[in-house]
């Protein structure tokens, strides 16, 4: 059977060779037109006005077309192939969001995104404890993503392991409107609608978008409303103002669990007798607003202000048995969130010259803050499961943050540069509890936590195609709330014996521009963490979690992307990561864990990160006429718990798309079909990081199709 896996994978793998090496055209041959010189987009990867080209750090900016790939621009993933050391997974769970890591950091979560930092238009998507989320994310609106990796990302503050933005399309002169539609397997239907354009001194963007599926497994139907507007104002002597406001719905998306290997094997479809015995649902209402100020101080100096503030409302059915729950310390069954959330970033940057040579420099200051009512009921009442009963946790939880950060960039001499930064976070975390009961005491309590974490960064620039850099600097990782809320030991209150992560990262890197819309980035890399923060068990839909002492995380990355002549793309991004405990600890098997007792031995891989994956996508073809793609992801095995136990088989999967668009009385009609899985593949999309009841599995579709319809005009 293994020697059938490999000589599969070998022979997909001389199918990607003869694509891009025998397929298309040579972007040599004498009759090859010009390359596209695609148009310069500022950044914020490193808060400067720098070309991407020309910094020390790996970044990479793609651009966000869901429908010229047939992908109906529901989840991130969709975006980001082709973006090495980013490992997007979608769950096919709504319940629980996607799962995101970058480079390794960010795989143990179970639910949301830990470990990586998120941004919408600028405004935080990652709360100050560290733990974000996708859903609200608007690929309908959307322009680009860009995403930084390595030591730089710590410049973000607390749980850098990773910076994703996304940014919404501007407002071009002619006002431009999609509407779109597309369905396919599993009873999955989206439709939206966006515009955007400029008016006067105002430069606008609006989408809404709804979205429904009876999902892929049984018990996992789901429904989401999102809305999305960004207002640009000109307010002139070089003033801007921006403002963003968007709103997510998630009424009640089924929660089919993660299955056992036999499940998974006789029937990845299935939903676990539980998910249906328990409803396991979870509901999220979501609505924010930000504004972006930018001030010219004279020619060299700009000042820039960022606030936002928003509600989030969580509830969520688990599938915690009423017996689990007659201890006077249980939480119950059902978790009810809801609080505000907002924060201030203001920073100056100079732009001029030192010592006669370009110099720019950024000091900026930002404050975040998140109160929310944290409550547990039971899960039943009587004989009845699955519906809120009596209350057994109320209590307010506050978590804020105040940082201060330094970034200069300069240009040594006509081949060097050196970007230099360092911030200063400190993240405070407190608990109120106003719920006390016989055996169960006052659980309030408060901790905190800071790190300065310097980065350096140096490029030498060899020619006018090449770049070589090199980087270091520090990271750190705090618990989140979710991780703080429940002691390993059974015990009340919160897991205050937690400490931060700490990391130390390196990279090297090389970037190779052979044409002007032709790119070829690689990189090396490494981060040695100490007090790495692990999950120690993981039963009726709640975690705990531990330091579980030094762990490392290194590889390559490779990434190709841009025209490849006579109308081929190409997106292709590959990664080899070893991810692997540094010194042996004890870890727990079942839950209550008073004492844990079981090793883990020192060499072990990290649970829920691959030793390889990546992904291709090569298309040829223009907005008009006939338009076509071939993908190829995939990863090798993923294993599922620490004691390297269980694992998820790796895979390759194929999907294919075609559209055509044509002119129809000044608008644009397109068309497009798209087939995922081409081969109907057998694959675990995700795997739940050392789950009590031996659950890892969360199976991915089989082979399904979309067929989708835009108007553009």
């Amino acid at each position: 059977m293994k020697n059938r896996r490999k000589r599969r994978h070998v022979a997909a793998a001389l199918a990607m060779e003869a694509l891009l090496c025998g397929g298309p055209p040579s972007a040599a041959a004498a009759d090859t037109p010009s390359a596209v010189v695609l148009p310069a987009v500022k950044v914020e990867a490193a808060r400067l006005e720098i070309p991407p080209f020309d910094l020390p750090l790996s970044f990479s900016a793609v651009g966000v077309a869901p429908g010229d790939s047939g992908k109906p621009g529901v989840n991130l993933s969709e975006a980001l192939v082709g973006v090495p050391g980013v490992l997007a997974r979608d769950r096919q769970n709504y319940a629980q969001d996607e799962q995101l890591s970058i480079r390794g950091f960010g795989a143990r979560a179970t639910f949301g995104v830990r470990g990586v930092r998120l941004y919408a238009d600028g405004i935080p998507a990652t709360m100050p404890d560290g733990q974000g989320q996708l859903s609200h994310f608007s690929l309908g609106a959307a322009d680009r993503l860009e995403v930084l990796r390595g030591p730089f990302s710590a410049l973000y503050g607390n749980s850098s392991g990773g910076v994703v933005q996304l940014w919404s399309a501007p407002g071009e002169a002619t006002p431009h409107s999609t509407l779109d539609v597309s369905g396919g397997s599993d009873g999955a239907l989206r439709l939206g609608a966006d515009t955007h354009g400029i008016a006067g001194p105002v430069n606008y963007s609006l989408a809404l978008s709804h979205f429904r599926t009876d999902g892929y497994r049984a018990h996992s139907r789901a429904q989401r409303e999102s809305g999305n507007a960004r207002f640009g104002f000109d307010l002139g002597q070089g003033r801007q103002l921006v403002l963003v406001v968007n709103t997510l719905a998630v009424p009640g998306a089924q929660d089919p669990l993660g299955l056992t290997a036999a499940q998974w094997h006789a029937d990845p479809r299935q939903a676990p007798a539980v998910a249906r015995q328990y409803d396991t649902r979870k509901s999220v209402h979501q609505s924010q607003a930000g504004a972006v100020y930018e001030q010219p101080l004279g020619g060299h100096d700009e000042l820039r202000a960022m606030a936002y503030a928003g509600r989030r409302g969580v509830r969520q059915v688990l599938s915690i048995p009423p017996g689990a729950q007659a201890s006077p310390l249980s939480a119950g069954g059902v978790v009810d969130l809801a609080g505000g959330y907002g924060g201030l970033d203001l920073r100056w940057t100079h732009r001029g010259r030192w010592l006669g040579r370009p110099l720019q420099f950024v000091l900026g200051g930002s404050f975040d803050a998140q109160d929310q009512q944290r409550r547990g009921y039971e899960n039943f009442v009587g004989d009845a499961l699955g519906v809120r009963g009596r209350l057994r946790r109320d209590e307010d939880d506050r978590v804020a943050n105040a940082d201060q950060y330094a970034q200069g960039y300069w240009r040594v001499a006509d081949r060097w540069t050196v970007l230099l930064g360092a911030r200063r976070s400190r993240v405070r975390f407190r608990v109120r509890d106003r719920y006390a009961a016989a055996g169960n005491p006052d659980d309030s309590g408060r901790t905190s936590f800071g790190a300065t974490t310097p980065v350096a960064g140096v490029q030498y620039r060899p020619g006018p195609h090449w770049r070589l850099h090199a980087s270091v600097g520090e990271g750190f990782e705090t618990p989140t709330f979710a991780e703080l809320g429940y002691r390993a030991d059974g015990g009340a209150g919160l897991a205050l014996g937690l400490h931060p992560a700490r990391s130390r990262n390196a990279e090297l890197g090389l970037k190779w521009r052979p044409a002007p819309a032709l790119e070829l980035d690689a990189a090396l890399f490494r981060a040695d963490s100490r007090n790495e923060l692990g999950v120690a068990s993981n039963l009726g839909g709640r975690s705990t979690y531990r330091n579980i002492g030094r762990t490392r995380r290194q590889g390559a990355e490779l990434e190709l992307r841009g025209e490849l002549g006579r109308g081929w793309r190409l997106a292709l991004g590959l990664t080899r990561l070893q991810a692997t405990v540094r010194s042996a600890f004890l870890t727990c098997a079942a839950t209550p864990c008073p004492l844990p007792d079981v090793p883990v031995r020192a060499g072990a891989r990290i649970p829920g990160v691959p030793q390889a994956y990546g992904s291709l996508r090569l298309e040829r073809g223009t907005a008009l006429g006939w338009r076509g793609g071939l993908e190829l992801d995939g990863a090798g095995s993923v294993i599922a718990d620490d004691r390297n136990s269980a694992r998820a088989p790796g895979y390759l999967r194929t999907a294919v798309d075609i559209a055509y668009g044509f002119a129809l009385h000044g608008t644009t009609l397109r068309l497009s079909a798209r087939i995922d899985n081409l081969f109907d593949r057998r694959i675990v999309g995700s795997v739940i990081v050392n789950d009590g009841n031996g659950r890892y599995y969360e199976p991915a579709p089989g082979r399904g199709a979309t067929l989708g319809v835009r108007l553009d005009f």
